[in-house]
């Protein structure tokens, strides 16, 4: 069985890449996400919840600007490059993976206060609950073509099966 090249970083150097690359920033999202729901659900109030929320968003949207830099260089434009994509459902895992730091990022820009500045509390309540569920929509239509079998698909001109 072939494997989309998001499923074989995620295989290589077990466990290490896939703690690395998948757990922690899903970790990271979904602590998030359940603590956002309790702070939307107190309405926002202070607490120790809301800087734990704030110091989980801005490191996960540091980790993960990290795997993008790191990725982005070293993985997607060499396998655009020379055309060593395993079909369409390879580009749509890997991209889509990538594509969680545009959500992530700004996540941390807005807890750093560097965006959003002159928006209300809950103006920046609902930003910070539109980044982190776009996040969890991108990493898991990552994570699910990632484990589609490229063999079964369709190619597209000029891709790698």
């Amino acid at each position: 069985m072939s494997m989309t090249h998001y499923m074989s970083l995620l295989a290589d150097n077990q466990p290490w890449n896939l703690i690395l690359f998948m757990a922690i920033p899903v970790i990271f999202a979904e602590t998030i996400t359940v603590t956002e729901f309790i702070i939307l659900f107190n309405r926002g109030r202070q607490g120790g919840l809301n800087t734990f929320n704030k110091i989980c968003s801005i490191l996960a949207g540091l980790y993960f600007t990290g795997i993008f830099l790191y990725l982005f260089p070293t993985a997607f434009i060499p396998l655009t490059v020379n055309g060593e994509w395993h079909t369409w459902v390879d580009v749509v895992a890997v991209g889509f993976y990538l594509s969680g730091a545009f959500f992530l990022l700004p996540l941390a820009l807005l807890e750093l206060g560097v965006i959003g500045r002159k928006r209300s509390e809950d103006e920046k309540l609902k930003m910070h609950f539109i980044l982190v569920s776009g996040f969890l929509i991108v990493a898991h239509i990552a994570m699910i073509f990632g484990m589609v079998n490229p063999e079964i698909v369709g190619g597209m001109a000029g891709m790698s099966h």
